[in-house]
């Protein structure tokens, strides 16, 4: 363990003027505008603003989540290079009850226009839904909502508080027992993730499964968080802090998570695809067949050019992985795709057409609404982010590794 460091407070903290104070005042007014445009703008439509409105959400709440995975990961695997971003980590996962406000809506306004399976009458003529119905019905739906939601703010709160006790009082003993404890949060963060993207995405298509779409998303967790951690650090660092505090060390090292991610993003993928291609049964292929015709197919490409492809060469440098231009380009792109893979998952998804029990997969026809959903939540994210970034430190001051951390050195 590494003694006490002492850091200059201009250079973990949040500058008092400029655009990051002004953050909860500007992000507030996108969020309100952006959502009040969002339901202005569904028209006739009201189902396509639910499917807007899932894939924002969901492209939000996994950068949220992502960044409790890394706060968990840090003390399971009892790191030192990272407690300099790992403060950063913490208030993109405390952005977590707000999220469980921001879902609400799905289970009161768009429940029906979303999960084919919540109709009576559509199970009342399907055997498999009847099937599932145990599993698959509106009351349990909303109760493992609330579960997975207070067992991931519970965790933040637990780690968070940790933390911030530590900075006050300097007891080392803290990051010993969070060392300890990690484990088993971790199995409870696995377990609730994977339930929640089997619930809120997967089963928008009742009729199709996969035993590994909860491991896809948390790759697409991760990918998220460290492009925001990238960025956050770099955007703070032009503005002076965490000057000398994160350096090109670190990200090097985020660049290797980074690139890691993209990689594992692109096995689990493939192994989904070509298990169902290989087997080829009408029952799975069907959901591939929905994100290769109606206008889907140069969507899939992207996603396997721009998601995997571009980063791996791109990232797989160290040169690059040192460069700010670079992590820049590379994370902001990675958001881009991360999003553009969030729609994919959401949008094609079949819904009734003509007669009532017929299913009809969406075309690709991006509407305004999707970017009026993006822009309001993310604006609500970026408020509440910016206000918890201006309380308090923004590196984790008394943790025993920020010795270890602060002359880090990447291989």
């Amino acid at each position: 363990m590494e003694h006490h460091v002492t850091l200059d407070s201009q250079q973990i903290t949040l500058p008092t003027s400029g655009l990051w104070p002004k953050l909860p005042a500007v992000g507030g007014v996108i969020g309100v505008v952006g959502l009040g445009l969002a339901f202005l703008l569904q028209g006739e439509d009201p189902q396509r603003l639910a499917f807007s409105y899932l894939t924002g959400f969901m492209f939000w709440v996994t950068i949220a989540l992502g960044g409790l995975f890394f706060v968990i990961l840090h003390y399971l695997a009892r790191s030192g290079w990272s407690v300099v971003v790992r403060r950063l980590a913490e208030k993109v996962a405390a952005t977590l009850p707000l999220f469980a406000i921001l879902f609400l809506p799905i289970p009161l306004l768009f429940m029906h226009d979303l999960f084919h399976w919540s109709d009576a009458a559509a199970v009342a003529h399907d055997p498999l839904l009847q099937h599932k119905a145990p599993y698959l019905n509106i009351a349990f739906f909303n109760l493992r909502a609330v579960i997975y939601f207070a067992v991931w703010i519970g965790l933040m709160i637990y780690f968070n508080r940790a933390s911030q006790k530590q900075d006050a009082s300097a007891d080392f003993g803290i990051t010993a027992r969070l060392n300890k404890r990690s484990a088993p949060c971790m199995i409870l963060f696995g377990l609730t993730l994977n339930f929640a993207a089997v619930d809120w995405m997967m089963t928008l298509d009742p009729h199709w499964f996969s035993t590994i779409f909860g491991v896809y998303t948390f790759a697409g967790c991760v990918i998220a968080i460290f492009a925001t951690l990238i960025l956050m650090s770099l955007r703070l660092q032009r503005r002076g802090v965490l000057e000398g505090v994160v350096t090109g060390e670190h990200y090097h090292d985020m660049g290797k998570m980074l690139f890691g991610f993209v990689v594992f993003w692109a096995y689990i993928g493939f192994s989904q695809f070509m298990l169902i291609w290989y087997a080829n049964i009408p029952e799975e292929t069907i959901w591939f067949d929905h994100r290769w015709h109606n206008g889907w197919q140069p969507v899939s490409i992207l996603l396997a050019v721009g998601h995997f492809a571009i980063p791996f060469f791109w990232l797989i440098s160290q040169p690059a992985k040192r460069s700010r231009f670079a992590m820049t380009a590379g994370a902001l792109w990675l958001l881009f795709m991360h999003y553009v893979d969030i729609y994919w998952l959401v949008m094609p998804t079949p819904v009734p057409s003509g007669d009532h029990h017929a299913m009809v997969a969406q075309a690709f026809q991006p509407a305004a609404t999707d970017i009026a959903c993006w822009l309001g939540i993310g604006g609500l994210f970026v408020a509440y982010l910016g206000h918890l970034l201006g309380q308090g430190s923004l590196v984790p001051k008394a943790d025993p590794r920020l010795a270890e951390s602060l002359t880090f050195e990447s291989v």
